[in-house]
């Protein structure tokens, strides 16, 4: 696997090495050891799927609190989606910059999305699914999130949002100088 730091400290683009042949590819998406070499966690509670039937789903931009605080490794196994990862640690220097990433079936990327980020996506196309793999359960009480157009973040989005739920549309304003996962 290519394991490629973004802007964001923490945060990797990783691509699986295809060994492709008349019978289509193999490609190993996890490895301990690999993961361990680069410092990041190995440590996975909980795999998720979100099927999104149409293009313009938007989910997000989601983190659950301390104590409960999660990482992620997310990439997309049917269809394309930009996601994007907000660094919202405290004391971070790029505390409130974001990236995007493409993730699709096709390009077999995927994205580590360390504690204290907010991640989220648009769908490209429709019937797009993502598969996540947790550091952490899930918890309600503990489930919070970021406003994907939020003026504090700046977010350049490839396209509007057809679909998206009341609760990730009304985040209120995030302030850069809170602290708000300390």
């Amino acid at each position: 696997m290519l394991f490629t730091p973004l802007k964001l400290p923490g945060a990797f683009l990783i691509e699986p090495e295809i060994k492709a042949d008349e019978r289509g590819f193999f490609a190993r998406v996890f490895c301990e050891r690999e993961f361990e070499q680069h410092g990041l966690n190995t440590r996975f509670v909980q795999c998720n799927i979100s099927h999104n039937a149409s293009k313009g789903t938007l989910r997000g931009m989601h983190y659950q609190r301390p104590p409960h605080g999660e990482i992620k490794i997310v990439r997309c196994v049917q269809g394309s989606a930009f996601d994007v990862v907000i660094d919202l640690r405290p004391n971070s220097k790029t505390r409130g910059l974001w990236e995007g990433i493409e993730l699709s079936a096709r390009n077999q990327r995927m994205l580590y999305v360390p504690d204290g980020f907010a991640q989220g996506f648009i769908t490209l196309e429709d019937d797009t699914q993502l598969f996540y793999q947790m550091s952490e359960f899930y918890v309600p009480e503990a489930a919070a999130g970021v406003r994907w157009n939020d003026p504090a973040f700046k977010i350049s989005w490839p396209l509007q949002p057809k679909v998206i739920v009341e609760r990730d549309a009304c985040y209120p304003d995030f302030l850069i100088g809170s602290a708000e996962l300390a």
